[in-house]
């Protein structure tokens, strides 16, 4: 089975999620932004091993500490879409921007596309490219756990920033609308900040996608 526990970091409360298999305890970080010590010592409480970093898109808080967690552990990096390579060599820069502690850019051991998958041990996750937050933002998606890692493509009654460069509104309803909805409306989202909803709710209530 997958388990999955998801810790905030950074300043900005970003949702860093460990996601582990059981048969071997073998984990995947998914957007590890920061609070390095913080994460791995969810790591060893929990008694697992990470093997892979995950990154749903190139902005500061989702993936300043890739490159230090990446050396430090010996970890490839998967992810995101390399449309987003431009933010991850503006990563030193936002940091300093942003009074965060400071990132180093970095080029991922494998991009990811639309239609890809990631492997945890036995298990299998798909990927979907969703711009519009970001032109390379990608989304973790698992059948099994009936779980969505969505970055800061959705969010609880609200959707991601498009005033970013190479942000594309349209571009966002479409990723929303076209690759999250047909995961279907009892998929569990968790997103980029906040707390967790449902694909369905979010059809039903949300104001920037609501009946969509």
């Amino acid at each position: 089975m997958l388990h999955y526990e998801t810790i905030p970091v950074t300043a900005f409360q970003q949702n860093c999620s460990l996601v582990w298999e059981d048969e071997g305890m073998t984990a995947a970080v998914i957007d590890p932004g920061g609070d390095l010590d913080v994460l791995l010592a969810a790591c060893k409480q929990l008694g697992i091993t990470l093997k892979y970093i995950w990154i749903t898109h190139g902005h500061l808080d989702h993936a300043g500490a890739t490159a230090d967690l990446a050396e430090q552990l010996g970890l490839p990096i998967i992810g995101p879409h390399p449309s987003d390579q431009f933010w991850i060599d503006g990563l030193p820069m936002a940091a300093s921007t942003y009074g965060f502690p400071a990132a180093r850019p970095f080029k991922p051991t494998r991009w990811l596309a639309d239609g890809d998958t990631v492997t945890l041990g036995k298990h299998t996750l798909s990927v979907r490219h969703c711009p519009g937050h970001t032109p390379g933002h990608v989304v973790f998606y698992s059948a099994e756990m009936n779980r969505a890692f969505v970055g800061d493509v959705l969010f609880a009654g609200s959707i991601g920033r498009t005033d970013f460069p190479q942000g594309n509104h349209q571009h966002l309803i479409d990723s929303i609308t076209q690759r999250l909805w047909p995961m279907g409306d009892d998929t569990v989202f968790i997103p980029g900040h906040g707390p967790e909803s449902t694909f369905g709710r979010e059809r039903k209530t949300n104001p920037y996608v609501g009946g969509t």
